[in-house]
């Protein structure tokens, strides 16, 4: 583990050690100094003091990096020093107060509470927000508040190029000078109303603005160009796909099967997450499947977890997730679900959800197809335990021509050769054959919705069913299956995939590898 994650890590968890103590005592919590005083400022910390509940006091003496104070949900927290990029980003409600500089994207996407920063921020900030006060007493770069549906900036310094660029709603409060607005915006002078408003806000801090302040808001008659997002999805599943024997070896009815999938954290050799059939279950949650084998089958939900779920997390799940984090046996964070952020921005997220977490938690990240390869390195430099590829892309896709784009990228970062797990999410509830081709392809568990109805009776089938192929094929253990066990069914799907044509004991000319 990297130094600043170590040490964010443990920052992290010692502040959550001290919350519930401090909240039922009403306790400040200070960070940063010695028994006897002395200064012992952090430096670099990421995603510190991050989720924190309403009523906690937090004040803390060093210079961060991304996202402190980030997932704010009501505490108070001060620090006396600077912050890198996305301050307070996402929070709820709540208060925080920098001391000195931000860097870029404070505030982003905040729904609530007050922000103020003593010194000067970098570009975007406020962006996205959608309710709440960001306060900059200082300058700030180009992008202040673009694309705000709601909520009140106040800067009494200078702003750079293009405020209020694609703003829907709120408005931008400038002492300071402002170059033309970005499109979307219009300019006004200060209202008498809105200058005792903002002295409520200024007041306090011994601040205040004048009557020549400017004011941003949505300009009369524009409206932003609605996007329609293209509607990822999968035309073709595994149904031109075979699977076959690998060898002449025939097994007895009787053998002794072995239908389960463990996953494992990595670097652990015990704990881990196991599936009696190779299905994690995406659902919105599965705490109502009781009895038979619903109750030990994993799932993939956005709350309310059973110690055998992973908790997916996109950004409308960011703050409240923080209750079930202990209660869960790993996380996903969805990359195509959250805004995008630089890796070290990525990472000061995950520290500041792993660390509410055991240690053996598995940690995941989820993006598309179309990504795998940026999604691959990540993992690899975040030092996770996995990714769940979702093999739909928009205007849809072939499954099969998933499995070569996965194979490779993973063999290029040897990824299963360290330990690491591949998931493969498809859009349909899948047959025993999907989860075996699944498995031969090279990923360990397939990601895909219930039936609409008879789950219960859906996972006693696929088990007796699977046990079948597994006699059939001549392996008693999933993990014997390889690409060796797969063909394509017709010459297009063998393009696609690399797969050798059924009928064919030797790979076309296309394949790369068998």
């Amino acid at each position: 583990m990297r130094e600043v994650t170590a040490k964010s890590m443990k920052l992290a968890r010692d502040l959550d050690g001290m919350l519930d103590e401090a909240l039922e005592r009403d306790l400040l919590i200070r960070i940063g100094w010695g028994r006897g005083g002395d200064e012992k400022p952090k430096n670099g910390e990421i995603g510190a003091a991050s989720h924190l509940p309403r009523d906690s006091r937090v004040l803390l003496l060093g210079d961060l990096g991304q996202c402190a104070g980030a997932m704010n949900d009501g505490g108070t927290f001060t620090l006396q020093g600077s912050a890198e990029s996305m301050l307070g980003a996402f929070q709820r409600n709540g208060r925080i107060v920098v001391e000195k500089d931000v860097a870029e994207r404070a505030a982003h996407r905040m729904s609530g509470g007050v922000i103020i920063v003593q010194g000067s921020a970098g570009d975007d900030a406020g962006a996205g927000m959608s309710d709440g006060i960001l306060i900059i007493r200082g300058h700030v770069g180009k992008g202040v508040g673009s694309s705000m549906s709601g909520g009140t900036i106040v800067v009494l310094g200078s702003v750079g190029t293009e405020p209020g660029l694609g703003m829907t709603g709120g408005r931008i409060v400038i002492a300071g000078s402002c170059p033309p607005p970005g499109e979307g915006a219009a300019m006004r002078g200060i209202e008498v109303e809105e200058l005792s408003e903002m002295a409520n806000h200024l007041e306090p801090m011994g601040l205040s603005i004048e009557e020549d302040a400017l004011v941003l808001t949505r300009a009369d008659g524009s409206a932003s160009l609605p996007i329609e997002l293209p509607e990822p999805s999968v035309a073709e599943g595994f149904e031109s796909i075979a699977l076959i024997p690998a060898s002449s070896e025939r097994l007895p009815l009787h053998t002794s099967l072995d239908p389960l999938t463990l996953l494992m954290p990595l670097g652990s050799e015990e704990g881990g997450l196991l599936f009696p059939v190779p299905w994690l279950v995406e659902d919105e949650t599965a705490e109502s499947w009781q009895g038979g084998l619903c109750s030990k089958q994993p799932a993939l939900v956005k709350h309310s977890p059973r110690d055998c779920d992973l908790l997916l997390i996109g950004e409308d799940e960011l703050v409240g997730c923080s209750k079930y984090l202990r209660g869960c046996a790993g996380i996903v964070l969805d990359l195509d679900g959250i805004p995008p952020m630089d890796d070290a921005e990525i990472e000061a997220i995950l520290v500041s959800l792993t660390s509410k977490m055991s240690e053996d938690s598995l940690v995941l990240l989820r993006d598309g197809v179309d990504r795998v390869d940026h999604l691959f390195r990540l993992v690899v430099d975040l030092d996770l335990d996995g990714a769940v590829i979702d093999a739909a892309s928009p205007g849809g896709s072939r499954a099969a021509a998933a499995l070569p784009r996965i194979g490779l990228a993973a063999r290029a970062m040897n990824l299963t050769g360290q330990g690491r797990h591949l998931l493969i999410e498809m859009d349909e509830a899948p047959g025993a054959e999907d989860l075996l081709i699944c498995v031969a392809a090279g990923c360990s568990v397939l990601v895909a919705p219930p039936p609409e109805s008879g789950l219960e009776e859906n996972l006693q089938w696929l088990s007796a069913t699977l046990r079948g192929w597994m006699v059939g094929l001549g392996v008693d253990g999933l993990e014997k299956l390889s690409r060796r066990n797969l063909r394509a069914l017709d010459y297009d799907t063998a393009s696609i995939s690399g797969l050798r044509l059924i009928g064919y004991d030797r790979a076309l000319p296309m394949w790369l590898g068998n």
